[in-house]
């Protein structure tokens, strides 16, 4: 068996400044995708706007802002709103962790609906810019989750070669390491099928469709191998908080895929 290397969470000291791994991963995700989305914007049809650099700069002041507030006020509602009843001071203490991916995508949506609505285009031709180019991203942040040594993965048997022991469980027991099996899945898996998708021009709303049903997917099976959070434990059905959020993403993408294609078909 493996043991977490218990990795330092802090990687650079300057003085009384603290630079985490964590928010590193943010960094280089948001410079992942202004590169990918640079890009996608020089690709003759595959925008339906005259995007230029100077657009991609607000919209990634639109996104940071959706991440941070949607993604805090996320963890806040859907996984310990008693808590944060009981105590509305602490929401604003985001250093001490606590973000939530789906809260995340909710705020991102309101963020791009936001800077479509200033600009006249639809809110698809930009989800369905941002879409393919932040899969990356997300692996890089869930492998800064694997060097914290949170979210670890439910008990697994001894004998699979890449079982690990995580001294921050509460059980010195072997585990799946589920950060990495969820940086494959969504830094792998879901950046390179969505990416190959959004090389050939698709018709408005498709993309952000595929987008919303591979992510949903694949972080449905990898739930099976994260431990629950511990105060919440696993739901109806046997199924984990996170694998209830994913199931309308899943059928929000097969339906926005399919409204996309009857109304472009239509036209």
């Amino acid at each position: 068996m493996w043991v977490h290397p218990q990795f330092d969470p802090i990687a650079l000291r300057l003085g009384p400044l603290a630079v985490h791994w964590y928010g590193l991963a943010y960094l280089a995700g948001f410079a992942v995708f202004m590169l990918l989305a640079r890009w996608r914007i020089r690709q003759p049809g595959l925008v339906n706007q005259p995007w230029t650099t100077l657009h991609l700069d607000d919209l990634l002041f639109y996104g940071v802002l959706g991440v941070v507030l949607g993604g805090r006020l996320g963890f806040v509602f859907f996984y310990k709103p008693e808590y944060y009843l009981a105590n509305p001071l602490e929401i604003f203490k985001v250093w001490t962790g606590g973000m939530a991916f789906h809260g995340g995508l909710l705020g991102v949506a309101a963020a791009l609906a936001i800077f479509a609505w200033r600009r006249g285009w639809r809110f698809f031709e930009v989800t369905d810019l941002v879409a393919p180019c932040v899969g990356f991203s997300f692996g890089l942040v869930r492998i800064a989750n694997f060097v914290n040594g949170e979210l670890w993965g439910r008990p697994a048997d001894p004998s699979l070669p890449w079982a690990m022991v995580f001294p921050q469980s509460p059980t010195l027991e072997p585990r799946h390491p589920s950060q990495l099996y969820q940086a494959f899945g969504e830094g792998i898996v879901l950046f390179g099928l969505l990416w190959l998708y959004a090389r050939k021009p698709r018709l408005t709303g498709q993309i952000s469709g595929v987008f919303l049903f591979l992510y949903g997917l694949q972080r449905f099976v990898i739930e099976f191998f994260r431990e629950p959070d511990v105060y919440l434990g696993l739901q109806a059905l046997g199924l984990s908080r996170g694998q209830w959020l994913c199931l309308p993403m899943i059928l929000a993408g097969l339906a926005l895929w399919v409204w996309s294609t009857r109304r472009g078909r239509a036209r």
